[in-house]
């Protein structure tokens, strides 16, 4: 045992440089994840904003059991799941798509400016974006109503009608986000060895079948990654997009876990309530993760770890 340790003592010093490198990460993950896990107490107690952490009453689970007790926080828990689950069947195997036929592309100038087209939105803010589709829906003068208008129909309030404000959340996203989810699975297709590519073409087959049977289970291991993380964050339906985007007119379909705590946190000063519906969004969050995991490596043979 004192040989191995001795071994592995040395094997560290000779790579000493990149232990270095590695101290800036860990110190980041030290100093802004888990010190303000400190801060999870606030979920157990009546905090008291001007008595601090320490002086303020402790209550225990009396916040989970108001939470679970909540009307309005159910209405939020299944717009949550709704929307979450929306994006991620309607969008998630948009990338997907994307990646396996840009990798059929042969004129090189025309697949650089597709991708260069559909990765732009990703860099402009939700406030942008927000602005630029309020200003086309628009009821007085937005291009999509003055045509439906046109064509004899009456103008539709889609960023105040319940009926609308999901698919428009879910549209919005995909216009700004699946470009930019695509590069990952180009990433490894190009990972691929390309004789698979010689050795089907030679054989006969076409570019679908290539695609269907070299290139999609090529890059499965990387689906089945990216479809669990994404179930981690399945309680993170977007409150940056949905802050920007909704009002008390459409709370009933668009209020979701992360703007209920924005609200109730910073707009009621009820910080502890606000604390506990976090931790209850990141421990369903990490037990989707772990379950994911466990029935991908059951299934299909494949997992994070």
């Amino acid at each position: 045992m004192k040989a191995k340790a001795a071994g592995r003592w040395r094997l560290a010093w000779r790579n000493r440089d990149y232990y270095v490198l590695l101290i800036p990460g860990l110190l980041f993950l030290l100093l802004f994840k888990y010190t303000p896990l400190y801060g999870v107490l606030i979920a157990f107690q009546e905090f008291n904003i001007f008595e601090g952490i320490r002086g303020s009453e402790w209550v225990g689970l009396e916040q989970f059991r108001k939470l679970i007790e909540s009307e309005e926080f159910a209405q939020v828990f299944t717009n949550t799941l709704l929307i979450s689950v929306y994006k991620i069947v309607l969008l998630f195997p948009i990338p997907i798509f994307i990646a396996l036929v840009l990798n059929e592309v042969r004129l090189m100038a025309f697949k650089r400016t597709i991708q260069t087209i559909i990765y732009l939105p990703h860099f402009l803010s939700w406030v942008i974006i927000s602005g630029l589709f309020i200003t086309i829906l628009s009821t007085s003068g937005g291009l999509v109503n003055n045509v439906i208008e046109w064509f004899g129909g009456e103008a539709v309030g889609f960023f105040v009608d319940n009926r609308y404000f999901r698919s428009l959340l879910v549209f919005t996203a995909g216009w700004k986000e699946v470009g930019w989810n695509a590069i990952v699975f180009i990433a490894a297709i190009a990972g691929i060895e390309q004789e698979q590519y010689e050795a089907a073409a030679i054989d006969g087959a076409g570019r679908i079948r290539r695609m269907l049977h070299i290139s999609l289970p090529g890059i499965m291991p990387t689906i089945v990654l990216m479809f669990i993380l994404r179930l981690g964050s399945v309680l993170d339906a977007g409150t940056e997009q949905i802050l920007t985007m909704y009002n008390p007119v459409v709370y009933e379909t668009g209020d979701v876990i992360g703007t209920f705590v924005y609200r109730i946190g910073l707009g009621k000063m009820d910080y502890s309530f606000s604390t506990a519906v976090g931790l209850f969004n990141s421990v369903v969050g990490f037990i989707l993760i772990i379950s994911g995991n466990y029935v991908s490596r059951k299934f299909l043979k494949r997992g994070i770890w």
